[in-house]
């Protein structure tokens, strides 16, 4: 699905070949400041290699219109920004910039309570969201849109281990129900190993290792 050769970005990363297949869980790990994020942000044109090519399903990456590679090839970034205004129109104004048509309340209900929000109103300001909770009405907003291709930075950054374990496992299965595609990143070895298929350890810029995950022998 993915491609990389040769590609270079500033002094940050530098991979000379990566292929990432479709309908696999590829799991980036490695240490901080290494170049895991800037790897997630080529995959989806928000920043543009100095050097190499990135293939997306065998064609160029620049070749494809970047507002509609993003829809295609959605990213939930380590810190997303919310809506200032309700849970609802955080829902509804996502559609609307997707190209997607509003959906009734009890859709927007049955994603809260897949992301464990089911306590929230829908006229609740999004504001008045603890860090964790902001974190998971992202992810809610990103599976309303039922992406085939999903990239996530750190996606349990800032909750607990308890709710990590279940957000995590929610998304895997929602990926492998459809066959779809997940790039994330994590900061854990663990959830590296029990979910990934693949498992990319990038350090200092550079590809260390890849590797089939414990799970797949």
């Amino acid at each position: 699905m993915f491609e990389f050769k040769n590609v270079e970005y500033k002094d940050i990363l530098q991979i000379d070949k990566l292929k990432i297949s479709e309908g696999e869980i590829t799991c980036i790990i490695g240490k901080s400041g290494g170049g895991k994020t800037t790897f997630l942000k080529l995959l989806n044109n928000m920043i543009s290699p100095d050097n190499g090519t990135i293939k997306f399903k065998d064609k160029s990456i620049d070749h494809y219109n970047p507002i509609e590679l993003r829809r295609e090839v959605l990213m939930l970034p380590q810190e997303p920004i919310l809506f200032e205004s309700t849970i609802r129109d955080n829902f509804s104004l996502t559609l609307e910039y997707n190209d997607q048509y509003e959906m009734p309340d009890e859709k927007y209900k049955k994603i809260l309570k897949k992301v464990g929000l089911n306590t929230h109103k829908l006229d609740e300001k999004a504001d008045n969201l603890s860090g964790g909770e902001k974190q998971r009405l992202a992810l809610a907003r990103i599976l309303l849109l039922d992406p085939n291709i999903l990239l996530l930075d750190e996606p349990s950054s800032a909750l607990d281990e308890e709710t990590e374990k279940l957000i995590i496992e929610m998304v895997v299965e929602c990926i492998k129900h459809k066959n779809d595609t997940l790039v994330m990143v994590t900061h854990s070895p663990d959830i590296a190993n029990k979910y990934g298929d693949r498992i990319v350890t990038i350090n200092s810029g550079k590809i260390d290792k890849i590797n089939r995950s414990d799970q797949n022998g």
